[in-house]
């Protein structure tokens, strides 16, 4: 039986995650403290959206919920505070993520001086506004509804924790330093599965909560970047290519599974939860 070992969120893409105890399942993904995953978001002044690809410094972007505000705190700086409230009167902005065009509300001058003080380049800071849906049906959902917020494609990613402990140990054997899970940004951590049986999983189930792997996550060279310092080092994508190059997605390096929300929306889902693991095959 799998457990879930951590549960994280990224208030604000490509930043710093939130590790939680509990987080809230949606179609678009997990919500805690009345913050969702990816809710927000840096462009720049085009709309163009930004990620630690471009400027690794965002990873040492730190946001953590306090009452009723999103305090977002970044190395030599004071914070900043950000209300969780929606503001209706926000000016709408078109951004570009990957192939989609959203409308977004932009958060003002005050959010767009910090933040590009915060990375050393103009940017912006946006929110994905309540009244926005982001669709994320294709053929690797098998037509199931699913939606996401500002995240790459898919609403949540899994990763075994036995996946990375093989990669670790083929690390080490290549006289390279271990990797922390943070360096793969999952938001759910499962535990109890063999290396890589996440790509085989039909559906994690726990009562009415099914959760059903549909597309392996092809790695970029973000993990190469040390999450707390921000700064780019040695990466693993060398050592995956010899083992982890996927035919399913044109031979690129995968580690890692996208999850939809098959059922289970509006459910808890809790560090320590077990789930019945049905194997695809």
């Amino acid at each position: 039986m799998a457990s879930l070992s951590e549960l994280v969120l990224y208030p604000i893409k490509s930043c710093a995650g939130l590790s939680v105890p509990e987080a809230t399942l949606a179609l678009a993904g997990l919500s805690a403290g009345g913050v969702h995953d990816r809710e927000w978001m840096i462009v720049t002044r085009e709309g163009v959206f930004l990620t630690q690809r471009e400027y690794p410094r965002m990873a040492t972007i730190t946001p953590r919920i306090d009452g009723d505000e999103l305090v977002v705190e970044a190395p030599a700086m004071l914070p900043i505070h950000l209300p969780l409230a929606h503001d209706a009167n926000a000016p709408t902005i078109e951004v570009l993520i990957w192939d989609d065009h959203i409308l977004a509300a932009d958060c003002g001058d005050n959010a767009a001086a910090w933040f590009s003080d915060a990375i050393g380049a103009p940017c912006r800071l946006v929110r994905f506004r309540p009244d926005v849906v982001r669709p994320k049906i294709s053929k690797w959902t098998g037509g199931l509804p699913a939606a996401a917020r500002f995240s790459d494609g898919y609403p949540i990613l899994l990763i075994g924790q036995s996946s990375l402990d093989d990669l670790n140990a083929r690390l080490t054997k290549a006289g390279r330093a271990q990797l922390p899970m943070n360096r793969f940004r999952p938001n759910l951590v499962v535990a109890g599965i063999d290396a890589f049986e996440e790509d085989f999983v039909a559906a994690f189930t726990d009562h009415d909560i099914s959760l059903r792997p549909v597309k392996p996550c092809a790695r970029c060279p973000i993990p190469s970047v040390d999450q707390a310092t921000g700064i780019p080092g040695p990466d693993p994508l060398d050592i995956l290519q010899a083992y982890r190059a996927n035919q399913r997605m044109d031979g690129a390096v995968t580690l890692g599974m996208n999850v939809i929300v098959e059922n289970g929306v509006g459910r808890t889902l809790r560090v320590g939860q077990q789930f019945d693991v049905d194997l695809a095959f």
